[in-house]
């Protein structure tokens, strides 16, 4: 089974209720869609239901795409302290916003912040993996 086969077949078998915990909480780890690095640690992120707008997901190398595509996204792992991740960077500033990207290999937005909030880090629950 190939990579993009495994991200496909591991977003549809995990349902709400097998993702987060009574206390809503996150009941896997967190893991990047392309190479596997822990974003997450079990129990450490609140499921959230904000509708956000992240841009395509891209490598930071790869060129930018148009302005203004993206995807709007309401599912999220909300964390309130930048060192809760294990493994996550950080764009530049885009206006009063920083998207979340994985640090290993800088795949990306998987998530979003906004600078005028330092307690909420949004990643958001399609653009990761779980296990």
């Amino acid at each position: 089974m190939d990579k993009e086969e495994s991200s496909v077949e591991s977003k549809e078998c995990c349902t709400r209720s097998e993702l987060v915990s009574e206390d809503g909480k996150n009941l896997k780890s967190v893991l990047c869609q392309r190479c596997g690095s822990k974003v997450l640690c079990p129990g450490m992120a609140v499921y959230s239901e904000k509708e956000l707008f992240l841009p395509p997901m891209r490598n930071k190398k790869a060129p930018s795409l148009t302005e203004g595509s993206g995807d709007n996204l309401s599912a999220h792992w909300l964390v309130d302290d930048m060192y809760t991740f294990e493994n996550v960077g950080f764009t530049n500033d885009v206006g009063r916003i920083k998207y979340l990207i994985c640090a290993d290999c800088e795949i990306g937005p998987i998530g979003w912040h906004c600078l005028d909030d330092k307690k909420s880090y949004y990643v958001a629950v399609e653009r990761v993996d779980h296990a």
